[in-house]
């Protein structure tokens, strides 16, 4: 019941560094190292074996956690190539992608303050097709060209959206309530 503490989450998973990833085979994966790992094996066991099986358990499901999200699995990948998103202190994007953000805040603005949960959720579905695209694009920067300064730009893109579809989210639920 060995767990090796050294492994990066792709390799505790057995799968390739890279963002396009086999989800399948990750749900797998988790489920088999769930099992093997689980608390409850090492319920007779001594204290110090159960704190390292509780342990053990813990980084399985944070692992999962991480490359299960596009956004935390691109994150973690430029992490290990030693590349800081810097999602708190760089906000500049392309002045396109700003105005298609501002754009958006309108329309959830103003769609909100109608009532228009039809209308919300169209945008959503917008964002989730551009968020699709972005996760593509993420693939091409990270796994074929190797660009890790264009990736981080996306990580950030991407977050923008993710934030934006909250704001959606979070109207939605609102008007509905």
């Amino acid at each position: 019941m060995a767990f090796d503490f050294s492994l990066d989450h792709f390799a505790l998973f057995a799968l390739p560094r890279r963002f396009a990833l086999d989800k399948g085979g990750l749900e797998a994966a988790y489920r088999d190292l769930q099992v093997l790992y689980h608390p409850d094996r090492a319920a007779a066991l001594a204290d110090a074996d159960k704190r390292l099986a509780m342990q053990a358990a813990t980084r399985v499901n944070e692992a999962f956690q991480v490359l299960k999200s596009p956004l935390g699995r691109a994150r973690y990948l430029l992490q290990l190539a030693g590349v800081d998103t810097q999602e708190e202190t760089n906000t500049s994007m392309p002045v396109d992608f700003l105005m298609q953000q501002m754009a958006w805040r309108e329309q959830v603005a103003e769609t909100r303050a109608a009532g228009d949960v039809s209308a919300l959720e169209a945008l959503a579905q917008t964002l989730q097709g551009e968020t699709r695209q972005l996760e593509l694009a993420l693939a091409d920067c990270l796994d074929v060209q190797k660009d890790h300064a264009g990736g981080a730009l996306l990580v950030r893109k991407l977050r923008f959206l993710e934030k934006l579809e909250q704001e959606i989210g979070d109207a939605i639920e609102v008007l509905l309530d």
